[in-house]
């Protein structure tokens, strides 16, 4: 499964691309919002760092402003992905962009029909919202199960990138229920390397050491 980030800082995609290379980032006008910078800057520090598709995002409803800004948006980098939303605006967007040569994930959906409705419109990615359905009294994670199913039945190329993920065990989830992506927060990037044990046994190694040095000290 890839991993993207979700999120807007420039910092924090340097220093999580370090230790292991993402495979992409996943942006939105409220991330940009609050960084508090301009949005096609941001799209091209980011694209300078990461190998990897990077999702900008239209603040247009209809399918000619989406698609006119998509176009400008794809003109920064190759790797640069349009997201629409779940609509019927949306999905018209979504043809015409693909049609044009350039990749779209589509964005806020929650539900298998819609995932079904953008797979055959040609989305690149289709993204599930986890945390908002749990947020509602639903199981958002098996909300991946279904659009998995669905797509492996008919062969559907779009991928499913799993979003709003809150914690580490919807990472697993979705990792578990197949998942092509999960982009994350950069804490429950941070997040996914943290266990007690590895804490424990790192503390229990320096402490041996310490103790060694000390006994050889007195000899």
């Amino acid at each position: 499964m890839k991993i993207f980030l979700d999120t807007a800082s420039v910092e924090d995609i340097k220093t999580a691309n370090d230790i292991i290379p993402l495979d992409g980032v996943t942006t939105n006008p409220t991330l940009i919002m609050k960084e508090g910078r301009d949005y096609v800057q941001t799209l091209k520090e980011i694209t300078k760092i990461v190998n990897g598709p990077i999702s900008a995002e239209p603040v247009s409803l209809d399918a000619k402003g989406m698609v006119k800004e998509g176009k400008e948006f794809a003109k920064i980098h190759k790797n640069i992905v349009i997201k629409v939303p779940m609509t019927p605006e949306g999905m018209k967007a979504c043809r015409l962009l693909t049609k044009s040569g350039i990749k779209v994930n589509t964005t806020l959906v929650f539900s298998a029909n819609q995932a079904l409705l953008a797979a055959k419109a040609g989305t690149y990615l289709t993204s599930p919202f986890l945390g908002r359905l749990d947020d509602i009294g639903e199981k958002g994670t098996e909300l991946i199960r279904e659009i998995r199913q669905i797509y492996d039945n008919y062969r559907f190329k779009s991928q499913i990138l799993a979003a709003s993920i809150r914690s580490t065990d919807h990472v697993l989830e979705v990792a578990m229920m197949g998942a092509d992506i999960a982009t994350v927060p950069y804490k429950v990037y941070r997040q996914m390397f943290k266990h007690p044990l590895t804490d424990k046994g790192i503390k229990q190694f320096l402490d041996d050491w310490n103790k060694l040095q000390k006994e050889l000290k007195k000899k």
